[in-house]
Parts: C-alpha cells; sequence; structure tokens
C-alpha cells in the first residue's frame, strides 16, 4: 500500500476501536507529520480517504472530526460460551452443498462466493509462463517432481517465508492440489477415525466436511469477530476433552475475517505445546493485507515443528491451477507419505510455470495492486452496508481478505434470507453452514472481493430490504457423540 493507505488504515483502526471517540477532534496536520514523518499531501490523502470511508468529517475552517456513526458497534453478540459443548459427529455438507450450487447459477451477484474476482489476477502474464517453462520441461520430472513437489518452487516459496523473517527449509514443504488437500493431508497425518479435532465457531465449513469425511469429532471453539480466538475455551476443550489436533485460520478467518494478534498466536502456540497438540494452520489470505506487512503466522513461533502451516495461490495468484503447499515441520514425512498414496503429484507443467512466474512476473508488484483493489472494494461494500441494511446491524472492517460478516439485530432465518435472495439473483453465505450446530442464524458472509459497480450497489440495497421481510430463524439444537478418551 501506499503511504497516505497506511497511515489511512492506522488512524481508522483507532476509530474503530474506540481510542478516537465520535465527535473527537482529528489530529492536526503538525501532529500527525511530526508523529509519522509523512508530508503534508500524504495527511491530506489519508483524510480523503477516512472521509469517502465515511468514518471523518469535515467542518470548515475547524478542521476533521470523527463522523457520527463511524464507531459501529462491533462487539457482535455471539451465545455466551461458558465451556466448549460437547465434541459432536459433523453433518454439514448438504447445507453446503445446496448453498453452493444454488450460487453456481448464471447472473447471480456473487456475494457468497467463496473467491475473489478472476479478473483481479494476471492470467496472461500467468499463461506465458507456465508456456514458456512447458517448453523446457525435462521428461525427468514426472519422477524428480513427485512429492514433496518441484524443488524451484519450494525454494521460490521458502524464499517468501524468509521475506517474513520465518527460516523455512525448503525439505519441509510438500506442494498439494491447493491449500484445501493440504488441510486434509495434515488432519489425516494426527489423527483417525472417532478423534477429536478443535475447530472454531463460526469457521471455515470444508473443515467440518473434512471432519465429516474422516469420521471424527468437532469441539468448536467460539471465534469472536474483533478479538478472535476465545483461548480460555480451547484450554478449557484441551483439559476436557481428548483432543488430537486444531484447526485454525490465524490471518483474516473465514468468515468473520478476525486476525489473532502477535501476542495470541503467541499464547496460542504456547498453549498447545503444553499439551502436545499439533496445530493446522489454514493461512490463505495472509498475503491480502492492508496494513504494511504479512501479519506473522503462528508458525512464526513454533520451535517444536508442531505447526502445520498451510496456504496456496488459489486466493492470490492462479485459482484455477490448484497449487497449495504445506510446511509440515516434524510431520513432513508422513504428509509426503500421504500425498504419494492419495493423489500422487500436483501438475508438473503447473509447478514449473509457477515457480517461473515468482520468480520473473512481479508477483509482489501484482499482489500490491490486489491489495489496493480489495482495500477500495471493502471500501464501498461498507458504504453500501451503511447505506441500504437495517439499523443495529453489526459488522467489523476487516484489515485484510475479502469477507465481511454481519449479525443482525433482531432475530432472522438466515437460510430463508439465503433462498429469498437467490430468487433476486444474490447469492450470500448464510451463517449455519459455518457451525457443527448449524448456529448463526442471524448471521450472513459477504463477499468484497469483486470490482465494485453499480449491480453490486443495487444487490445489497434489495439484500437490505429482504432483511427487512424475513422471518426469525427456527431453533437449532447442535448435536452430540459420546466420546472415548484414550
Amino acid at each position: 500500500m501506499t503511504r497516505y493507505e497506511v497511515l489511512a488504515n492506522t488512524m481508522a483502526a483507532q476509530i474503530r476501536s474506540g481510542s478516537l471517540k465520535v465527535g473527537a477532534r482529528m489530529p492536526s496536520l503538525r501532529q500527525i507529520i511530526a508523529q509519522h514523518g509523512v508530508s503534508q499531501s500524504t495527511v491530506f490523502r489519508a483524510y480523503y480517504l477516512l472521509e469517502e470511508w465515511g468514518l471523518i468529517r469535515a467542518q470548515e475552517r475547524s478542521g476533521y472530526y470523527v463522523a457520527p456513526g463511524a464507531a459501529v458497534a462491533q462487539s457482535h453478540a455471539q451465545r455466551p460460551v461458558a465451556a466448549p459443548a460437547e465434541p459432536a459427529k459433523v453433518d454439514i455438507s448438504n447445507l453446503v452443498f445446496s448453498v453452493l450450487e444454488a450460487a453456481k447459477h448464471p447472473g447471480i451477484v456473487p456475494l457468497g462466493s467463496a473467491f475473489p474476482s478472476p479478473l483481479l489476477f494476471p492470467l496472461q502474464r500467468l499463461a506465458r509462463s507456465l508456456g514458456q517453462s512447458v517448453r523446457f520441461v525435462s521428461p525427468w520430472s514426472t519422477v524428480a517432481d513427485l512429492p514433496p513437489g518441484n524443488e524451484a518452487l519450494r525454494s521460490q516459496i521458502a524464499l517468501r517465508y524468509l521475506g517474513m523473517g520465518i527460516a523455512q527449509p525448503a525439505e519441509e514443504l510438500v506442494v498439494t492440489n491447493g491449500a484445501l488437500e493440504a488441510l486434509n493431508l495434515c488432519l489425516m497425518a494426527v489423527t483417525r477415525p472417532g478423534d477429536v479435532v478443535a475447530i472454531e465457531s463460526p469457521g471455515f465449513y470444508a473443515a467440518l466436511q473434512a471432519i465429516e469425511r474422516l469420521d471424527l469429532r468437532a469441539v468448536e471453539i467460539p471465534v469472536d469477530p474483533r478479538s478472535g480466538l476465545d483461548l480460555d475455551a480451547l484450554e478449557q476443550a484441551l483439559k476436557n476433552y481428548p483432543v488430537r489436533a486444531c484447526w485454525f485460520m490465524t490471518n483474516f478467518q473465514n468468515p468473520t475475517g478476525v486476525t489473532l494478534t502477535v501476542e495470541k498466536k503467541r499464547a496460542l502456540v504456547d498453549l498447545l505445546d503444553r499439551h502436545d497438540v499439533p496445530l493446522i494452520e489454514d493461512d490463505v489470505y495472509g498475503e491480502l493485507h492492508f496494513q504494511a506487512d504479512y501479519p506473522l503466522p503462528a508458525r512464526a513461533f513454533d520451535k517444536r515443528g508442531m505447526v502445520m502451516h498451510c496456504s496456496s495461490f488459489s486466493k492470490t495468484l492462479a485459482p484455477g491451477y490448484r497449487i497449495g503447499w504445506v510446511a509440515a515441520g516434524k510431520f513432513a514425512d508422513k504428509v509426503q507419505k500421504l500425498k504419494l498414496m492419495t493423489t500422487l503429484s500436483s501438475s508438473i507443467p503447473v509447478q514449473t510455470g509457477l515457480a517461473d512466474y515468482l520468480q520473473h512476473g512481479g508477483y509482489d508488484r501484482h499482489l500490491r495492486k490486489l491489495r489496493s483493489a480489495l482495500l477500495a472494494q471493502l471500501a464501498s461494500m461498507d458504504a453500501a452496508i451503511r447505506r441500504w441494511m437495517p439499523p443495529g446491524v453489526k459488522w467489523t472492517r476487516p484489515d485484510g481478505g475479502y469477507f465481511i460478516w454481519l449479525e443482525f439485530p433482531e432475530p432472522i432465518d438466515a437460510m430463508e434470507l439465503h433462498r429469498l435472495a437467490i430468487e433476486h439473483g444474490i447469492s450470500v453465505a448464510p451463517g449455519p453452514m459455518f457451525s457443527v450446530s448449524h448456529a448463526f442464524e442471524n448471521c450472513i458472509r459477504l463477499n468484497f472481493g469483486h470490482p465494485w459497480n453499480a449491480k453490486i450497489d443495487d444487490a445489497l440495497r434489495v439484500l437490505g430490504q429482504l432483511v427487512r421481510q424475513v422471518p426469525a430463524a427456527p431453533t437449532s439444537a447442535s448435536v452430540s457423540a459420546p466420546v472415548k478418551r484414550r
């Protein structure tokens, strides 16, 4: 991001946290210049951006002030959980499939999509790298590039870890068919049927599907959209149940968008280390940060190889190429063998093409453009939510990724809202698909990963009208299953 964007985001965080109260006068130009070492034009551009976001308001000959409504209530009221629920058998796939299938129809406004717009990716430049590299692929690469994967690609990935200050040996990297395969392989490496896995609530529905497929049991750990994972609830779950693994998103969590602080990530790793429980870290959105630097993953604080850090290029560069990886630590050999036993190898031409692009194609330049586009789209969606949604709706502006989690003040049936929205050509991701117990009936996830236009803005308007028509949700109950200790 540019310096004025970084400055604007820093001040926006102060406003949203309540450090700068509604009606308070913003710091003077002289104060900001002295404090941040920036130019006067940088300050002006940052203030213009904050004004565009609706966070500040100019008063003639008086300066800028925090705008009324800027501090939207952001403490999403979740069900108070004194203790984590009993580990439960998961039955989520039918719900997920029905929601995803409905959103595939042509012409649907993809607010419920899990992907950013393909228009944001340098597909032509990627194709050149792929075409060029294929001409020089050795016939022996079909053997040489079997798991752990293409050496040049793994070296490039290791360099990106080094850029974060993490000395990641390339030998511990296993290339996979997207991050989802990496996450599934990790889960298979450390569990067996009937084991208990700690997951987030709300959490990524693919984690629920993986647990369902492998006949595991899930214990849900609450996630607050402002502060993230509840470490106290996690500690209690670790004491009460035979948890064999954790599957968490520490950066720009799906669906809430929340990022754990450095302190919480370090505390999370220390807590799991004391209980000797491995962490499967899903970090597919880390490169989509709006602050100056990649927020360190939990992997950065791992000293024993117990964190399996999974990511991919699907959300940042090449969604159709299906190339991901895992930095598997002490489990690298087991993950590599499981890869050989299941899908044998990821596409060798695609691996070589991505390696060429990472070395010569300007990946960091592309990422800067992508982040700038997503940040602008976030500002547009934030303004549209303020304009069209009913009073009292709660949400947080994430610091990266491309999801916003909305909680409505009155009880509504999110599944019915989803159905009505589809009838009007709009997809949303209803809250129940992010929970074992089909909870969060008054919540939806929205995607701001598509270039903003009048059609999307009108979809928010229609969605706001539909919210006012939707009845309350039926009462849901979680299904629990007995767990045997070992």
